[in-house]
């Protein structure tokens, strides 16, 4: 694997962001763990609405909030081991 590894959301013949490979686990964890919850948080103001879309958003919320509970988890044993 190389060590600098594009973000596979931007497509682009040139990428500019990269991630470190090699960082510290929890910096990655703790960054991951916060794009989650940004989506997270998002897509919930969303599910307030009303319609079809609110409830796609309720149903996708539901299970992102499931991942950021687990993502809070593993935060946790990860600064147990440091």
């Amino acid at each position: 694997m190389d060590r600098y590894m594009p973000v596979t959301g931007i497509d682009c013949s040139v990428p500019s962001l990269l991630i470190d490979t090699e960082a510290p686990i929890e910096v990655l964890h703790e960054t991951a763990a916060y794009r989650i919850r940004t989506a997270t948080q998002l897509l919930e103001s969303f599910a307030f609405g009303e319609g079809v879309h609110s409830e796609l958003a309720r149903v996708l919320v539901t299970s992102l909030r499931d991942g950021c509970d687990l993502m809070d988890v593993v935060g946790r044993r990860l600064q147990g081991r440091v």
